[in-house]
C-alpha cells in the first residue's frame, strides 16, 4: 500500500539520521559545496539543510544566520599552515612554503572565500577578510619568518631578515596576483619570485 511505502521511507530517513559532529560535518560540507555551485547570493540554509540531508533547524541550532555558517566552513575547510619546511636552505624552504600557500589559496574552500569576498557588500566581506587573513596570511607570516630564523642562525641571510615587512613580501605578492592578475601559480613564477626577489632582499 502507498501508506506503508511512505512509512517504510520516512522510517529509512529516521534511522540515517547524522548527529553530533558527523552531522556537523555534513553541513559544513554541504555549505562549501553550495558556496562552489551556486556562490554566496545563491547559496540559503534551506539548501544547505538539503544538501546535508537534514532539517532546516539543525542548521539554525547550530548557526543563527548565513554569515556564521560559512565563516565556520571556511574556517574548518582551509587546510592548515603549521608546520615551516626544513629543506636545509632558505631557498628551498620558502619555495615549499610557497607551494603551501598555493594549496591553501586554491583549495576548495580557497575558491570559495575569494568567491566569497567577490559577492559580498562592504560590510560582509570584512567578516570573511579575517578569515583569509587568520587561516592564511598570519599563518604563513610566521611560518616565513621560522625559516628566515634558521636561515640567519645558518649565515644565509642578513640579521635583519625577520623583519615584518621582509616576512610578508610573499603573501603580498601572491595576494595581488592571484586577486588582481588572476595568476594560479606554476612553479616557475615561484622559482622567479625567491631568485629575483626574495634572495636579493634577503642579502642585501
Amino acid at each position: 500500500m502507498p501508506t506503508s511505502r511512505w512509512k517504510a521511507a520516512s522510517a529509512q530517513v529516521v534511522s540515517s539520521r547524522r548527529r553530533g559532529p558527523v552531522l556537523e560535518r555534513a553541513i559544513l560540507d554541504s555549505a562549501l559545496e553550495q558556496l562552489s555551485t551556486v556562490g554566496w547570493n545563491g547559496l540559503t540554509m534551506e539548501g544547505v539543510a538539503a544538501g546535508a540531508q537534514t532539517g532546516k533547524a539543525a542548521v539554525y541550532r547550530r548557526w543563527p544566520s548565513k554569515e556564521d555558517l560559512v565563516i565556520h566552513a571556511l574556517q574548518a575547510g582551509l587546510p592548515k599552515l603549521d608546520e615551516a619546511p626544513d629543506c636545509g636552505s632558505v631557498r628551498e624552504d620558502l619555495l615549499q612554503l610557497c607551494r603551501q600557500m598555493r594549496a591553501a589559496m586554491t583549495s576548495r574552500p580557497g575558491y570559495a572565500l575569494l568567491a566569497v569576498l567577490h559577492e559580498c557588500d562592504t560590510a560582509t566581506s570584512e567578516r570573511f577578510h579575517g578569515v583569509i587573513v587568520e587561516g592564511v596570511i598570519e599563518p604563513s607570516v610566521g611560518l616565513i619568518r621560522q625559516v628566515m630564523r634558521r636561515a640567519v642562525e645558518r649565515g644565509e641571510v642578513r640579521a635583519g631578515a625577520t623583519d615584518q615587512f621582509a616576512c610578508e613580501v610573499i603573501p603580498a605578492m601572491m595576494m595581488y596576483r592571484s586577486k588582481v592578475c588572476g595568476s594560479e601559480w606554476p612553479d616557475e613564477e615561484f622559482t622567479d619570485l625567491i631568485d629575483q626577489v626574495m634572495i636579493p632582499l634577503l642579502r642585501l
